[in-house]
């Protein structure tokens, strides 16, 4: 069981590069993989900030990699990206690959307090295991300077992240992300499972419920929603989120992008926006 990170494949891409590694985690209690893309170094003494990005439903620590073209932006603003994986895996849980929405590839970025899926931990996992672990490992990581960002899933993983740790990230964006989850059928779903049947459980990781108790925000929080996205009014709820943020005066930038889908393409058109949108925040 190798808790230090082994490195497993390595790729160049805009003077930097992608390396893939794998770890076996305490939090989740199996071997987990996860993406960096170190931008190139202008010196061996330089660290570079960490940006997080949490993927979608079905996603590994590999689609934003190869989809994204987050790195030509990643490299030219210095700016380390962080990608892990979106649940456990391997551990043959009775009806964890079932559905898409729920089990493998679906780990909500919550901590799961029923008895069959306490692996799930995956919040555990992005704010205290991989930060602790680029720290002692990636000398050339300047962990104590974050963001995150993420899509669909992944959005609601970054947004209620950040809301709950101010103190530990200096801006938040998503693309398309499940805003309102306890008023969805996919939330519905993946917190009865997880969190049980108390809905007060369900708001504790819900954008919507917690930006109007942690609303000390300072950074603008952007958001993009492509308009021709099949999710956009029954799922992710987007206009929700946008009325808790008015009601507290908490900065939000919502984009609609007329004619974008819920894919990589949308992800990839506005992906540079993001990228300089933390990089402006982790640079002051």
């Amino acid at each position: 069981m190798e808790i230090k990170p082994t490195e497993i494949s390595i790729s160049k891409m805009f003077g930097g590069y992608n390396k893939r590694y794998k770890h076996y985690s305490p939090t989740l209690g199996c071997s987990m993989n996860f993406h960096i893309f170190f931008p190139p170094s202008s010196s061996p003494s330089h660290k570079f900030p960490v940006l997080y990005w949490l993927s979608g439903l079905t996603c590994t620590d590999e689609n934003f990699i190869a989809k994204s073209g987050a790195q030509r932006a990643a490299s030219s603003e210095g700016v380390a990206l962080i990608v892990p994986d979106t649940s456990p895996r391997g551990l043959n849980v009775e009806g964890e690959s079932d559905s898409w929405d729920f089990g493998v590839g679906a780990g909500f970025y919550l901590n799961a307090t029923q008895e069959k899926w306490k692996n799930w931990k995956m919040y555990d996992y992005v704010v205290k295991e991989l930060p602790t672990l680029l720290h002692e490992n990636f000398p050339e990581l300047d962990t104590s300077r974050a963001s995150i960002f993420g899509h669909s899933m992944g959005g609601h993983g970054a947004l209620t992240i950040y809301l709950k740790n101010l103190d530990k990230y200096k801006s938040v964006s998503a693309f398309a992300p499940i805003a309102n989850p306890v008023n969805c059928p996919w939330g519905l779903k993946a917190f009865t499972n997880y969190l049980g049947e108390n809905k007060a459980d369900w708001e504790e990781y819900d954008a919507t419920c917690l930006v109007s108790k942690y609303n000390d925000v300072s950074a603008t929080i952007l958001i993009d929603q492509g308009e021709d996205d099949k999710f956009f009014k029954d799922q992710l709820l987007p206009q929700k989120f946008e009325e808790a943020c008015k009601k507290v005066n908490v900065p939000l930038l919502l984009r609609l992008q007329p004619g974008y889908d819920h894919s990589y393409f949308f992800i990839a058109t506005f992906i540079d926006d993001h990228i300089r949108h933390h990089a402006q925040a982790l640079n002051l």
